[in-house]
């Protein structure tokens, strides 16, 4: 796991706040039913720097800090 410094993470919270509309590019997960391409809401950057997101499949998604490739949308 990566450690996120306190500039990284403000970043992020403010590129990704709660409302942001997201896409899935890339998780590495190999139990998830995600796929490129879903999209969901982002709910909270927590303190580790993972951005929760509430999907639009009804599905949760952690998109973890250093691993997981969400963009904008």
């Amino acid at each position: 796991m990566k450690t996120i410094s306190k500039e990284t993470l403000a970043t992020m919270r403010e590129r990704y706040p709660t409302g942001t509309r997201v896409e899935l590019v890339h998780m590495d997960d190999p139990y998830t039913s995600l796929t490129t391409g879903d999209k969901g809401t982002v709910r909270c950057v927590d303190d580790m720097g993972t951005i929760h997101i509430s999907c639009d499949c009804g599905s949760s998604l952690g998109a973890v800090y250093g691993v997981d490739v969400i963009t904008k949308i």
